[in-house]
């Protein structure tokens, strides 16, 4: 679970602190986290009462037919395309960094794509494990290691080097709705692996312990992104870049792209395998191909995971600024992965609304009450956040001046 949510989300939060304030900052990352704890709490309820339901895409078609099922299975599929796609960002940021700007960035783009779309066709990515859980230590290296720096030197790299430098950290902020409601999908990202639970709960070997593990994981990456956000930001103040490993000066973010990059190249590879698999399964189940090695199962695989690479690649390009790209899928898909089914399968679970020839009622003591007005909660607020984030995010990608789509411009010195 800690490996699925720590990724690229963290580089984006003390960008977001940057525009909420110190303060807004710290409360938006302790509400999203408890939200997000409580739906994937509500994950491992849910598969204990419908153990034949494996992916989020199977507790959408329980709640609304084949139309909950086909939303679900899409947005779940969106979301992990536009995550590879900012992967592909990141490496090409890192490799910028690396070989001071060595090449054009599309370039590196295309190069980040295929090495995803290599690492991510194998099948078995167990084989392959040891790279994820060698990315997360990558990542948590450089971004401590960033947070260390950024304590130490004496200013940011984009803060005037002369003259005395005194940080302008805010501790509320003034940004207009559109840029407030961005920075809130941005941290909404940082928690939105939640679809990737529903796996991690059927492959355990002891389900009791899935909320022993969810409150540890989800405990942990919401002390690191508060320690990440609060000393970054408050050292950088609005010099801080985006992502946030340039944030240290030129040296520093070398080594912190270095150490970096081989967790940036995993998420690159889970988040191309992931939607890859799960359509190949989707459109594979009850025929020979799924599990003979036929030509047309081969066939299959490869264009399945090449076609996420290439529409992935395509997005990269098209929204090459992190920020901006992490905000648009923060609003607009993890809510609905994350935030509106949860709520909805508690009530699928305990209304009666659904199923009233199976449902006894459970008591209604606080405990009931406190879990309706979460998940009511979460449908109301996930939808805000959906309609405004989208408005917002869209919004700041027309307004952004500095990178056009498929530029050769350095995209390693964004601030």
């Amino acid at each position: 679970m800690f490996k699925t949510q720590v990724g690229l989300g963290v580089l984006g939060i003390p960008g977001a602190f940057d525009v909420l304030g110190m303060i807004p900052g710290i409360i938006m990352i302790l509400l999203i986290a408890f939200m997000t704890t409580w739906a994937a709490w509500m994950v491992g309820q849910f598969k204990i009462k419908h153990p034949h339901v494996y992916g989020i895409d199977d507790a959408g078609r329980l709640i609304a037919g084949a139309f909950g099922r086909e939303t679900f299975f899409w947005a779940f599929v969106a979301q992990f395309t536009f995550i590879a796609a900012s992967a592909m960002i990141s490496i090409s940021i890192a490799i910028n960094s690396l070989s001071v700007h060595g090449a054009c960035t599309a370039i590196f783009v295309a190069v980040a794509a295929l090495i995803g779309f290599c690492f991510g066709s194998i099948q078995t990515l167990a084989k392959v494990s040891w790279i994820a859980w060698a990315g997360v230590a990558g990542i948590l290296t450089a971004i401590f290691t960033l947070t260390i720096a950024v304590g130490v030197q004496e200013r940011p790299a984009a803060a005037p080097q002369t003259g005395e430098y005194k940080s302008d950290y805010k501790l509320f902020g003034s940004p207009t709705f559109a840029e407030a409601i961005s920075s809130v999908s941005t941290i909404v990202f940082a928690f939105s692996c939640l679809p990737a639970f529903f796996a991690c709960y059927a492959e355990m070997r002891d389900p009791r312990k899935f909320t022993r593990s969810l409150c540890v994981a989800q405990g942990s990456v919401t002390v690191v992104y508060l320690c990440i956000g609060i000393v970054v930001y408050y050292y950088c103040g609005s010099y801080v870049s985006s992502p946030a490993l340039g944030s240290a000066g030129t040296l520093m973010k070398k080594v912190c792209y270095g150490i970096a990059l081989p967790g940036l190249i995993a998420s690159c590879m889970l988040f191309i395998h992931m939607p890859a698999k799960t359509i190949f399964i989707r459109f594979m189940r009850n025929t020979r191909h799924l599990t003979s090695n036929t030509p047309i199962h081969w066939m299959s695989w490869l264009g399945c995971t090449g076609t996420i690479t290439a529409v992935a690649y395509i997005l990269g390009n098209a929204i090459p600024v992190f920020s901006q790209l992490l905000s648009l899928v923060g609003a607009l898909l993890a809510t609905i992965t994350c935030f509106q089914p949860t709520g909805l399968m508690w009530l699928y679970d305990n209304s009666g609304w659904w199923q009233a020839e199976n449902f006894s009622r459970p008591t209604r003591n606080w405990f009931f009450y406190f879990n309706f007005a979460t998940a009511m909660l979460l449908i109301i607020g996930g939808t805000f956040v959906t309609v405004g984030g989208t408005y917002g995010a869209i919004l700041e990608i027309i307004n952004a001046e500095r990178t056009s789509p498929w530029s050769c411009a350095d995209n390693s010195n964004s601030t």
